[in-house]
């Protein structure tokens, strides 16, 4: 049996725990499509911002696809929509509903950052298509994906990392992702036992697994607030545990973002830490887990 290193939702009281895990797990300078200096904002904050790493053809084209998958069923469990409208707020599984999605997701000026910074093969975890629509997007609470990813899903190690293609222009007014610079070094263990299908609500509205309000303003006071803004197609990459959020987007501005979460092959998921049922495999892939290189992906929604 694993040891839980980083136990949450078990105690009724928050605590920090300190990170045990590689935030880049290779040897530095063997990237080619990032410095050195990008490997080391990395490390340090958490993220790094990659501004026009896709054309505007490619953009356009990303967009059409994004647009198309926004369309799809609204009873789809794979589809989300926001708490109080029938507004789509995502999108799961895009890479199994589009043949250009499924194409980017191995696209190298993606994976070779992934298998880098993971040193591993990777493969999928999660995929999703965020919209923010004008004047009614609501909010992203506060959270470290890993919290959930390890409790809810049984991710073993902080061996994974997302990739948010920008896909609007993200500005400073239309609900930006924000981050906190260097909140990647500790776990914040958060309290309350997770309901029975949580991510029902959660989905929609996270408030299991967010952390303590204390905790939350020491690591802002001590780091700050970045709101990584640039023209469509360019990249966010952030680690697992990278503590983010979003507020409302009340601009007649749209705001979508295109998530690709990268795992390494060696730290696919395991039971749930938090003793719950797994969640569904749109939202944690368990089933069929090959690398993104290996060309055997197939497209399981018909065009």
């Amino acid at each position: 049996m694993l040891t839980d290193m980083y136990r949450s939702r078990h105690s009724s009281q928050p605590t920090i725990i300190d990170r045990v895990d590689p935030v880049i797990w290779s040897d530095k300078g063997r990237c080619p499509v990032i410095s050195t200096e990008d490997e080391k904002s990395y490390e340090k904050n958490g993220f790094l911002f990659l501004k026009n790493v896709f054309n505007e053809k490619e953009v356009a084209e990303l967009k059409r696809e994004a647009d198309r998958v926004e369309n799809s069923d609204p009873t789809d469990e794979e589809v989300v929509s926001e708490p109080d409208s029938k507004e789509i707020r995502s999108v799961f599984r895009v890479h199994d509903k589009s043949d250009v999605l499924a194409r980017l997701m191995s696209d190298e000026r993606l994976v070779a950052v992934a298998e880098h910074f993971l040193d591993d093969d990777v493969y999928i975890h999660q995929s999703r298509v965020n919209f923010k629509p004008p004047f009614k997007g609501r909010e992203f609470f506060w959270h470290s994906d890993f919290e959930t990813w390890h409790t809810e899903d049984g991710m073993p190690r902080m061996r994974a990392l997302s990739m948010s293609i920008t896909l609007t222009d993200n500005s400073a007014h239309n609900g930006p992702l924000m981050l906190i610079p260097g909140s990647h070094k500790q776990f914040v263990s958060c309290v309350g036992e997770t309901p029975d299908q949580n991510y029902k609500s959660s989905l929609k509205i996270q408030e299991i697994g967010t952390p303590d309000q204390d905790n939350l303003s020491q690591m802002v006071d001590e780091n700050g607030i970045v709101a990584p803004v640039g023209p469509a197609g360019s990249v966010l990459i952030f680690d697992c545990n990278t503590m983010h959020g979003s507020g409302t987007n009340i601009t007649p501005y749209p705001r979508s973002n295109l998530f690709f979460v990268y795992n390494a092959m060696s730290n696919r998921l395991v039971a749930p830490f938090g003793g719950t049922k797994p969640r569904p495999n749109f939202l944690a892939t368990r089933e069929n887990i090959v690398p993104v290189r290996s060309g055997q992906h197939k497209i399981q929604a018909a065009e």
